[in-house]
């Protein structure tokens, strides 16, 4: 048998996602909880992919690679 007063009580609160969506849930956390990515709007729930490249991320990186990508392509047609 369980020990009485000793366990956190579970209150209904509201889970809130960037996305917009809310839903209910239950939970030992006083007030409610703000999520950034939830199954309405997570890629692998929705099946979309959303790319999001900030600050060109990627075209930094392929800047950066470039120049070695490029020696070693001279150096491999210089081997033949």
């Amino acid at each position: 048998m369980a020990k009485t007063g000793i366990h956190p009580t579970y209150e209904n609160i509201n889970v809130k996602c960037a996305c917009g969506n809310i839903f209910q849930t239950r939970s030992t956390h006083k007030g409610d909880i703000v999520v950034e990515i939830c199954s309405a709007c997570h890629p692998f729930f929705t099946g979309k992919q959303k790319l999001v490249d900030t600050a060109g991320r990627i075209e930094r990186f392929r800047r950066k690679f470039a120049a070695t990508d490029a020696k070693k392509a001279e150096a491999a047609a210089n081997a033949k």
